[in-house]
């Protein structure tokens, strides 16, 4: 695939992830969710800006669509950052292995690959749960016409958390290192566990919602 995933209209990047491509995956995707829902804090922090009814929150808001943005390109950049790692891990194992040193060449760099593609979604997850506070901001002081765009990006960021999460995981039970494996099982979870939390706390602001 020489198109950048990021760089496909809509319909492409669905297309492509309906077909039998290895790539987009799941890690691709969450990134893509995660980025949505730093777009849609920014879109109701711009909702808010320049409102006489909201001039005490103008500053705070200027910053929270700053911030949102800088999420937004960070995880639109790693759709295709996940979709490589893979990919690195996919030619590791495709190198030679009929001597005793390629077996071990190649052991060793789908190693490297599996953790490359494990640290990856991972990175997706910690920016994406980022979005919490930010959105969080935007529902409680920000445009009240577009309270449910701060909600729905609030899920974005739990999905795009608990989502990228799982694509760790599974790279983690190939993984021989031991304590890689241990690190990073303990990092998910605290994520993981966080983004349930604080979905369920931005829920409980707001009438529309069922209460998680």
């Amino acid at each position: 695939m020489s198109e950048l995933l990021k760089d496909m209209s809509v319909e492409q990047f669905i297309a492509v992830t309906e077909s039998d491509a290895p790539a987009p995956g799941g890690g691709s995707v969450s990134a893509l969710v995660g980025a949505l829902g730093a777009a849609l804090t920014a879109m109701v922090a711009g909702l808010t800006i320049g409102k006489k009814k909201y001039a005490d929150a103008e500053a705070e808001m200027k910053e929270i669509a700053v911030k949102a943005a800088e999420i937004r390109k960070e995880l639109v950049e790693a759709i295709d950052k996940d979709s490589s790692s893979f990919n690195e891990f996919m030619a590791a194992m495709g190198m030679p292995k009929d001597t005793d040193e390629q077996k071990a060449a190649r052991t060793a760099a789908m190693q490297s690959g599996l953790k490359s593609a494990a640290q990856v979604p991972y990175s997706v997850a910690e920016t994406a749960a980022k979005i919490f506070p930010l959105a969080k901001a935007v529902i409680e002081r920000g445009n009240t016409n577009a309270v449910t765009d701060g909600l729905v990006a609030a899920m974005a960021a739990r999905t795009a958390v608990i989502g990228a999460g799982l694509n760790v995981k599974i790279n983690l039970g190939s993984i021989k290192d031991e304590a890689f494996v241990a690190e990073y099982t303990a990092k998910v979870k605290k994520l993981d566990d966080e983004a349930v939390k604080l979905e369920k706390e931005i829920f409980a602001l707001s009438e529309l919602t069922d209460r998680l």
